[in-house]
């Protein structure tokens, strides 16, 4: 059975990413966040830098058969672009978040929980959504372990 810690609120503070944006299929995502995982953090190498978290993917829509989807991982500086890879910032915003533990395709009860807690408690969603991945295929699919981020509108 998966789980989900307690949702929190949170003033998250702007954080400085280098990303692959594109869009693709869902059919066609576990692949693509591979690869851009793999080309990123071989940029990264080449710099000699490293990375300030753990990678995330940004959901800027929800149509399964066109996402507009952005896989990256959190840094701590400007750094310059590489073809398609680019810097950019989260910024500085009003957010909740839970952890979830268990299997990438029994997250949707808890992205509904995360909209009912919005709504229950007065907010407003804004924007895209993030999820930060903490361990990867290597690990059993219950043991996965992922921090879902919502942002809200001030």
């Amino acid at each position: 059975m998966p789980k989900m810690t307690d949702i929190v609120l949170l003033q998250q503070s702007e954080q400085p990413t280098l990303s692959i944006r594109t869009r693709t299929q869902v059919e066609k995502l576990p692949a693509l966040i591979g690869e851009s995982y793999v080309r990123i953090a071989s940029y990264m190498q080449d710099l000699g830098e490293s990375f300030s978290d753990v990678p995330f993917v940004a959901y800027h829509n929800l149509d399964m058969q066109d996402l507009d989807v952005e896989m990256g991982f959190p840094v701590t500086k400007s750094l310059p672009d590489n073809q398609d890879i680019h810097f950019s910032v989260i910024p500085a915003r009003k957010v909740i978040f839970c952890m979830y533990r268990g299997a990438y395709d029994g997250m949707a009860p808890v992205y509904e929980e995360m909209a009912k807690w919005i709504e229950d408690n007065g907010f407003t969603a804004s924007g895209t959504s993030y999820e930060y991945y903490y361990n990867g295929p290597e690990s059993p699919e219950s043991e996965l372990l992922t921090r879902i981020v919502m942002p809200l509108k001030d």
